[in-house]
């Protein structure tokens, strides 16, 4: 009986309103509780945050996006090795695992939306990424639209992009010129 003291055990009729009720938090810490009308909803809400970000790049829009969609691309300019599955709910993990997603949509020479997530950020949570590809001339101009990125995580998200994204595109863009001079 000793080990039973203070259990709540659970009735037929609203479990969930029982266990909220009786819970008390205390502290940080974060009150579980389930009721049968929200358990579809998983996660906690987090103050997120939307980087808009354009970059020109000197290649035409079909070769821009056949590198974010190109498992061997993907691999020479993040130099680790990737799982790019280029298709509507196909996955992504790039750089060693630090990042990961899931392709939703992917038109051609023209648009790729993807879930996309930075393993430090809190479990099961991803942001929606937009990247719109715009010939200009004999330049593609890159519209990148990241919707839900959690605010602690903004900078690093945005460096991401810039340094290990668009600097090393461009550096394999560079060398693919350069040997088909």
């Amino acid at each position: 009986t000793e080990f039973t003291l203070g259990m709540i055990l659970p009735t037929k009729a609203a479990v969930g309103q029982e266990l909220a009720a009786e819970r008390q938090p205390s502290g940080n810490t974060v009150q579980d509780s389930v009721s049968p009308q929200s358990l579809d909803i998983v996660g906690v809400k987090i103050p997120t945050v939307k980087i808009l970000m354009r970059e020109i790049f000197n290649s035409p829009a079909d070769e821009l996006y056949s590198i974010f969609t190109t498992k061997e691309l993907v691999q020479k300019f993040s130099k680790c090795p990737a799982v790019i599955e280029a298709e509507k709910g196909g996955k992504l993990q790039m750089f060693d695992g630090c990042v990961s997603g899931e392709y939703v949509e992917l038109v051609p020479s023209q648009r790729i939306v993807l879930k996309w997530r930075c393993r430090n950020w809190p479990d099961e949570h991803y942001a929606t990424v937009a990247l719109n590809f715009k010939d200009v001339a004999a330049q593609t101009e890159l519209q990148l639209e990241c919707k839900g990125v959690p605010v602690s995580n903004e900078d690093g998200a945005r460096q991401c992009w810039k340094q290990q994204y668009f600097e090393e595109i461009r550096i394999l863009l560079q060398q693919s010129k350069d040997k088909m001079e």
